[in-house]
């Protein structure tokens, strides 16, 4: 099915890791042109050379300062001459148990997961309502749909997400933009693939051992983790003219992990 995304402009904030980074790639193999707004400047140079069609510009932004992500707003427009696609998908957590998790850690999950969100939503929205188009694509999680254990502010700040962009969505509707969210479920990803701003690690910053991996994926009705590529056609299908009318959506691509 063609998606119509060719030569269309996106930004992809959180873009050089992971998730991101698999988006960032989709969109640019569907010979779509991405800014990637993304604080870990050495891992964005290296998904700019891995782009196998399109085009991709690395921007170095810091979702957390408004300022930060209204430059990196100008910059894909003045680069790229508009944006047609935003997605937010910076995002930072440690698995800790709630009451153990250190002050500095739950503010940088929420200046990241939710503020990062707000910020450049807020940048990009003007921008679009003028033009009477455009999609924005929210990578939050199942956690925020159900309350994950040892994730107690990040499900806050999901969840936060996934309110905000549906009632975002009835105010610029009228506009022609859509906001949708994508729920993954746990996608550890590759240490290949993870810039250290944006990689999920476990208490300690260390990565989950196999073992444990092996017991999350028991949980899952498909019997597996998902991986950064899952997340991808979602993303692709919500930033494309095939789903102009459908907004203020919540979609989990996370193996069953919800059903709701």
């Amino acid at each position: 099915m063609d998606l119509h995304l060719k030569e269309a402009n996106v930004v992809v904030s959180g873009g050089a890791s992971n998730i991101g980074r698999a988006i960032t790639l989709g969109f640019a193999d569907e010979g779509a042109r991405v800014v990637i707004a993304d604080i870990d400047e050495p891992q964005a140079a290296r998904v700019v050379s891995e782009r196998q069609g399109g085009r991709v510009i690395a921007h170095r932004s810091d979702v957390r300062d408004p300022d930060s992500t209204e430059e990196a707003v100008r910059f894909a427009i003045e680069t790229l001459g508009s944006v047609d696609v935003l997605v937010n998908c910076a995002g930072w957590t440690v698995d800790r148990l709630f009451l153990e998790k250190p002050r500095e850690e739950w503010e940088r999950e929420i200046d990241i997961d939710m503020w990062g969100f707000i910020n450049f939503t807020r940048a990009v929205l003007p921008h679009m309502v003028d033009r009477r188009r455009g999609r924005v694509v929210t990578i939050a999680s199942d956690a925020g749909r159900i309350g994950e254990w040892r994730e107690a502010v990040y499900s806050g700040t999901k969840a936060a997400v996934i309110a905000m962009s549906k009632a975002i969505a009835r105010e610029v509707g009228k506009f022609g933009i859509t906001l949708n969210v994508v729920c993954p479920g746990f996608t550890p990803g590759t240490p290949e693939a993870s810039g250290e701003e944006s990689i999920w690690r476990g208490e300690q910053g260390s990565q989950f051992s196999a073992d444990v991996l092996e017991r999350i994926a028991r949980s899952y009705p498909l019997r597996r983790l998902g991986t950064p590529e899952d997340v991808v056609g979602a993303v692709l299908l919500l930033a494309s003219e095939r789903a102009s009318y459908i907004t203020g959506q919540t979609l989990s691509v996370s193996g069953g992990y919800t059903m709701i």
